[in-house]
C-alpha cells in the first residue's frame, strides 16, 4: 500500500512538472522575442550611428577667384568650428587653368568662386567630383548643376543704370537694345573685356540675336554701342567714377557695385530694370575630382554655402545670396531690388564665349575710333 502510495506521488509529481514547464514556456518565448526585437533596433541603428559623421582630414585646400578678405572671414570660422586649417590660394584668371593642370595629381580640394560658365566648362572636362551639400535642395535650379557637379553661392546680377543728374528717368535707356541709339552718342562708359561682367553682358547680348537666327544683327549692333562708347576701363571703380563726375552718363556693372556707389559714396545713380532682363552671374563652388582632402572639402562646401555664411557675405561684402532663407537676413535691398532675368543658355554660352570676347576684341572694340 505504501508502494502505491508512494508510486502516485511520484506520478503526480512528474505531471506538476511538466504542468509547470509547459505554463513557463511562454515566459522564455516572450524574452526571446524581447531579445530578438532589441537586437533588429539595434540592427536599424546602426547605418545612422556610421553616417553621424565623417572623420575630417586636418586640412582643406581651396582655389578662389574670392577676394582675401571674405577668404579668411570663412576659414577663421570653419576652422574654429571644425578644426580643420583651411589654405587657400586666390588665383583670379589663373583658376581654371590651374586645376587644369593638375588634372592628374591634384592639389586642391575645391574651387570657390568664378562664373557658372567657368564650373560649366571644367566639369564637361570631367574635373569635378558630385556632391549635394546639405543647403543644395534649398537653391533654385538657376544657381546649380542639374547633376550635382557645382553649387552657386552668390548670384550677381548685370545692370544698366545711369546719373540721374544726366538723364531724367523717360530720358534713360529702358533695354539694352537702346544702346545703339545715336542719342546716346558718347554718353557710354563700359568695361573691357577683361571684366567677367562685361564677357557675360557682350555675349549674352549675342546670343539672344543668334537665338532669334540674327546673329549678323547682333554684330552690327555691338559695333552701333561701340560707336556711341565714349572709353572702355580696366578698371570697374575707375568706370564708376568717370559716371559720378558726368564725364558719361550710362553705364553697366554688377548690382552690388552700382549699390554700393549709390549708398558709400553718394553717386546719384538709378537701376535700369531691362526690358528684356539682366544676366545674373552665378558664383559657384565645387568638389575638385580626387581631391586629396575630400571629408574636410564636403564639410566646407557644406558650411561654406549655409544660409549663415551666405548671410555673412551678403552684410560683410554686399553678396547677394543665392540660399532663399539667407535673404531674410540680408541688406534690405537685396529683398526690395526686383529685377527680370534674362533667358541665357549658360551650357551654350560657356562654349561660344571666348569666340565672340576674340571678334569683338578685334573686330569691334573701338572700331568706330579707328575710323575717326
Amino acid at each position: 500500500m505504501k508502494k502505491f502510495l508512494s508510486l502516485l506521488m511520484i506520478v503526480a509529481m512528474i505531471f506538476s512538472f511538466a504542468a509547470c514547464a509547459k505554463k513557463e514556456e511562454p515566459l522564455v518565448s516572450e524574452e526571446t522575442e524581447d531579445s530578438s526585437a532589441q537586437v533588429e533596433e539595434e540592427s536599424a541603428e546602426e547605418p545612422a550611428e556610421e553616417n553621424v559623421s565623417l572623420e575630417l582630414e586636418d586640412t582643406v585646400v581651396i582655389y578662389s577667384t574670392h577676394g582675401e578678405d571674405m577668404l579668411e572671414l570663412v576659414a577663421d570660422k570653419f576652422e574654429e568650428e571644425t578644426g580643420v586649417k583651411v589654405d587657400f590660394i586666390n588665383l583670379k584668371g589663373e583658376l581654371a587653368d590651374r586645376v587644369r593642370a593638375e588634372k592628374d595629381n591634384p592639389k586642391a580640394d575645391i574651387m570657390f568662386g568664378g562664373a557658372s560658365s567657368l564650373f560649366m566648362d571644367l566639369k564637361a572636362e570631367g574635373l569635378f567630383d558630385q556632391y549635394e551639400p546639405s543647403w543644395g535642395p534649398s537653391i533654385d535650379p538657376l544657381f546649380k548643376d542639374s547633376e550635382s557637379y557645382w553649387f552657386g553661392t552668390i548670384q550677381t546680377p548685370v545692370m544698366m543704370c545711369y546719373n540721374t543728374e544726366i538723364f531724367s528717368a523717360e530720358e534713360a535707356p529702358k533695354d539694352w537694345s537702346d544702346l545703339s541709339d545715336p542719342k546716346y552718342k558718347d554718353q557710354l562708359v563700359f568695361r573691357n573685356a577683361l571684366s567677367s561682367s562685361a564677357r557675360v553682358m557682350y555675349s549674352a547680348i549675342l546670343q539672344g540675336y543668334e537665338k532669334q537666327g540674327k546673329a549678323e544683327d547682333g554684330w552690327n549692333f555691338m559695333k552701333s554701342m561701340d560707336s556711341n562708347t565714349k572709353q572702355y576701363y580696366n578698371s570697374g571703380s575707375l568706370m564708376m567714377q568717370a559716371v559720378g563726375r558726368k564725364e558719361a552718363g550710362i553705364t553697366f556693372s554688377t548690382l552690388n557695385s552700382i549699390i554700393d556707389n549709390k549708398l558709400d559714396n553718394n553717386m546719384p545713380l538709378e537701376v535700369v530694370d531691362a526690358e528684356s532682363g539682366s544676366p545674373v552671374i552665378t558664383d559657384g563652388i565645387a568638389l575638385i575630382k580626387n581631391a586629396p582632402h575630400p571629408s574636410a572639402a564636403k564639410a566646407f562646401i557644406d558650411f561654406a554655402g549655409s544660409a549663415e555664411i551666405q548671410s555673412l557675405f551678403a552684410n560683410e561684402f554686399n553678396r547677394m545670396p543665392t540660399h532663399p532663407n539667407a535673404i531674410a537676413t540680408s541688406p534690405e535691398w537685396m529683398g526690395q531690388i526686383k529685377f527680370k532675368i534674362m533667358d541665357v543658355d549658360w551650357v551654350d554660352l560657356s562654349s561660344k564665349q571666348s569666340g565672340y570676347m576674340q571678334k569683338w576684341d578685334t573686330e569691334v572694340k573701338d572700331a568706330s575710333k579707328d575710323k575717326e
